[in-house]
């Protein structure tokens, strides 16, 4: 029977110590500020956006909020963010994901001073992890790395599987699994024979986002399962990528949906606006 690694509870610590060296940041006159631009009304954007402003509260930094139209044009976005760029008192700069179809996405991240890309989206982030350079991580990558460390699991010399290749998770996923010393397998939706390959992972690391799709059969006995998947099933309950109930059998440990990743990236996020201040 898996341990439960408890997001909730490794997050809280984090903005704890956030929470210290916003403290003593502000007892030298510096203030952390981060804007938040969404656009549109998409519930989940919603959401995410007030848990970032609460999280922002929590740790004592100040935060920007721009709620703005669906039909903002790509030029009055691109317009506030160059804004946000050159203004000395903010140092993150979040554009809330996914913007509406008008809105191109590639050009919204490119556009933000990598200096102020507390999302780690920028190409030049995505680079800087490449090489092993200081730079903004992704935050739920980021988050997962802290998740593994702070559970006490060893990280070095182990295989890890990761399933996905987005931008956002996959890639930086496997590259932090690397400048950990893990030796890394990245799996997709093209991968031929999938268990052959997950049931090898000591670590397995789950970015698919097809509900419940990895149960026990996909999962080496005593593996650590980390589910970064989150959906509603037919009963409106939370669900992951993975089939909680039959990998909780095998593996050793496992991050539960919800209250496992989800509540690591905002307070990765937290960690990338304090850590601004030394990168600018």
């Amino acid at each position: 029977m898996a341990e439960l690694i408890d997001g909730k509870r490794i997050s809280t610590m984090i903005k704890d110590e956030c929470k210290q060296k916003v403290e003593e940041y502000k007892a030298q006159g510096i203030e952390i500020c981060l804007a938040v631009i969404q656009v549109g009304n998409d519930p989940a954007s919603s959401v995410y956006v007030n848990n970032k402003k609460k999280a922002c509260a929590y740790v004592g930094m100040n935060s920007l909020s721009y709620e703005l139209p669906e039909e903002t044009t790509q030029e009055e976005l691109l317009s506030l963010i160059q804004e946000l760029n050159e203004r000395k008192d903010v140092n993150g700069i979040l554009v809330q994901l996914p913007v509406p179809a008008h809105i191109d996405e590639k050009t919204i991240i490119n556009a933000i001073d990598p200096k102020k890309d507390v999302d780690g989206f920028h190409p030049q982030s995505v680079g800087s992890l490449c090489i092993g350079q200081p730079g903004f991580v992704s935050c739920t990558p980021a988050g997962i790395i802290q998740l593994l460390k702070r559970s006490d699991i060893d990280i070095t010399g182990k295989h890890c599987v990761v399933i996905g290749r987005s931008n956002i998770v996959g890639k930086p996923m496997a590259l932090l699994m690397l400048r950990e010393n893990a030796t890394v397998t990245i799996a997709h939706s093209k991968t031929k024979d999938l268990k052959a390959i997950t049931r090898q992972a000591d670590i397995l690391i789950v970015a698919i986002g097809k509900p419940k799709f990895i149960d026990a059969s996909y999962i080496k006995d005593g593996a650590v399962v980390i589910d970064v998947g989150i959906h509603r099933n037919a009963d409106n309950k939370l669900c992951g990528d993975v089939d909680f109930d039959s990998a909780k059998e095998v593996a050793s440990y496992i991050t539960p949906v919800p209250g496992g990743v989800g509540p690591m990236t905002i307070a990765m996020l937290m960690k990338n606006c304090v850590d601004s201040i030394s990168l600018q």
